[in-house]
């Protein structure tokens, strides 16, 4: 289909950008990659009167690591992500993304302000409690990850601010694992599970569970941390502990799969991405 008739501009500096983004409203809407945002324009899901291109904008690109913090530029395309390996869980998410034409166009800021929970990087950015950068016509402030996913394509950006960075702290002590099941390597996720793992020895100090697509906002699985943290890793406790995933979820039914069928996968995935992120598997 065609989209509907909208105006576009391409400013070259953030604050031009933001006067723009400003001046046209809550019917203006920004564009990263457009990966998430034009296919909607092309079922005429989304009519926006303004794209306020941000291609030209500097310094909204890149992967830089400050101590034990990464700093990530919002218009980094997920490819770079991918091939970023210190990235650690990050790096295993974006490479799972569609495939490497997406990759290659869509970005981390524009995933994240789309607020899509069938995407792969939100549940990651709980997992790792990232943090996103906004500026806007008041100023500059930081929201954190639990605050930023609001309901289903609801986020915490508002209609004149802009994603400009998003920092995570390095997690160089943890195991992760990702586990993602979809009917083609290319389609959305059905279900995906983020798992990292923090281990003394034999026991589990620490752990963090993301789910994707299994409400309207990305979701950490809290029951299975608790079931797992402090006790001594193995398969059987793994599995155990999985049996808790899809508690606290509601896990919307479609053309792919029921709610019931989602909470199954959640269980399996979540137990292969523990066992992943332990080295058991």
């Amino acid at each position: 289909m065609i989209p509907a008739q909208f105006d576009y501009a391409a400013p070259e500096t953030l604050e031009d950008a933001i006067r723009v983004l400003s001046e046209g409203g809550p019917e203006a809407k920004l564009l990263a990659g457009g990966h998430s945002l034009l296919p909607l324009m092309k079922l005429r899901l989304a009519t926006p009167s303004l794209l306020v291109d941000l291609r030209k904008v500097p310094g909204l690109h890149g992967v830089h690591r400050d101590n034990g913090t990464w700093r990530i530029g919002a218009l980094t395309p997920h490819a770079e992500l991918e091939h970023t390996a210190e990235l650690g869980l990050v790096a295993r998410a974006a490479g799972t993304i569609a495939d490497p034409q997406v990759r290659n166009r869509g970005t981390i800021g524009g995933s994240l302000a789309h607020g899509d929970p069938a995407s792969d990087l939100p549940a990651v950015m709980l997992v790792t409690e990232a943090s996103v950068t906004l500026r806007g016509p008041d100023g500059q402030r930081t929201v954190a990850a639990t605050e930023l996913f609001r309901d289903y394509m609801e986020t915490a950006v508002g209609t004149a601010e802009v994603l400009t960075e998003v920092r995570l702290g390095a997690m160089d002590a943890w195991g992760f694992g990702y586990q993602k099941f979809n009917r083609r390597s290319e389609d959305w996720a059905m279900v995906a599970v983020s798992a990292l793992v923090k281990q003394t020895g034999d026991v589990c100090e620490d752990v963090r569970i993301g789910l994707t697509n299994m409400g309207s906002v990305p979701l950490r699985a809290h029951a299975v941390e608790e079931a797992l943290r402090g006790q001594a890793i193995s398969a059987e406790s793994i599995a155990q502990a999985a049996e808790h995933a899809d508690e606290g979820t509601d896990p919307p039914a479609d053309l792919n799969a029921s709610s019931e069928y989602k909470r199954h996968l959640a269980r399996v995935l979540c137990r292969r991405a523990l066992a992943e992120a332990a080295g058991l598997k």
